[in-house]
């Protein structure tokens, strides 16, 4: 046992040569490009000037989702002047690669590695660009809300933006701690984008506490609206197909067939949330 952790700690120091991330992931986003194209994508957005991809959108925000739906932000919300987080450890790598490809920017650290560093780029970059967070990353405890995300909405004075996200009974590694969720091929994924949410300037450490569990609160009632609604357990109004951006003349196109939606359109449990 002592030996084969020592292997294991070894193969986690290894440091391949750029190349290597860089192939593995221009074969990851092909993959995550094919896999992901066979969805059928609906959503519901409770202000459609908070979605990057709209014409109207008015920003920065700062974006957060649970880590186990990394790669759907990816594939349908490339090139808008997104930059994510990401950790420090090897296994974001290929991500970190990914995000690239797929034109956004990235900032690596975490809670535990890097943190510092990581929070100061962070408020370097959110002042001009969006952010995206997962607070639950990158080691959990799953789907709880870790500070950082509300630190930086107050400190830049940039508005919070929940994305709800769940697909039609994916497939779940369940030997992960946030039991990452895989779509099955042609199944669908559905998506909420919550309201803004403007940390006021200048808290205490128990405000700020109190602001951590709402937001938790209110993700997690996105997500979980998310989700039943992609398992067909509810049907939302106003909802909208949803499509990934594509380049067209060195501009991007709004990748969002949509009518003006209003918050009567969103559950009742998660107006009250909002």
């Amino acid at each position: 046992m002592k030996r084969g952790g020592k292997l294991r700690q070894r193969v986690r120091r290894m440091r391949p040569p750029p190349w290597i991330w860089r192939l593995a992931a221009f074969g990851g986003i092909g993959l995550l490009r094919a896999w992901w194209s066979t969805l059928h994508y609906r959503i519901v957005r409770y202000d459609p000037t908070a979605d990057p991809a709209d014409p109207g959108f008015v920003g920065p925000n700062i974006y957060i989702f649970w880590h186990e739906y990394i790669p759907m932000p990816v594939y349908v919300r490339p090139n808008c002047r997104l930059s994510m987080l990401l950790s420090q450890h090897q296994d974001a790598e290929i991500m970190s690669h990914m995000a690239e490809l797929a034109g956004m920017g990235t900032v690596r650290g975490s809670s535990r590695r890097g943190a510092t560093g990581a929070l100061r780029e962070l408020m370097h970059v959110g002042k001009g660009l969006n952010l995206a967070i997962t607070p639950d990353g990158p080691r959990g405890p799953r789907r709880q809300l870790a500070i950082g995300c509300i630190y930086l909405s107050m400190r830049l004075q940039v508005p919070i933006v929940g994305v709800g996200v769940g697909y039609d009974r994916p497939w779940r590694l369940t030997g992960t701690w946030d039991q990452f969720a895989v779509p099955r091929p042609f199944s669908r994924c559905r998506a909420v984008l919550g309201p803004r949410l403007q940390v006021p300037p200048e808290l205490g450490r128990e405000d700020l506490q109190t602001y951590r569990q709402h937001v938790e609160t209110m993700l997690n009632t996105l997500t979980e609206t998310a989700e039943r609604w992609a398992a067909g357990e509810i049907e939302l109004p106003g909802a909208a197909n949803l499509y990934p951006l594509a380049p067209r003349g060195g501009r991007l196109r709004s990748s969002t067939r949509v009518a003006e939606q209003r918050s009567d359109a969103l559950p009742l449990r998660l107006r009250r949330a909002s």
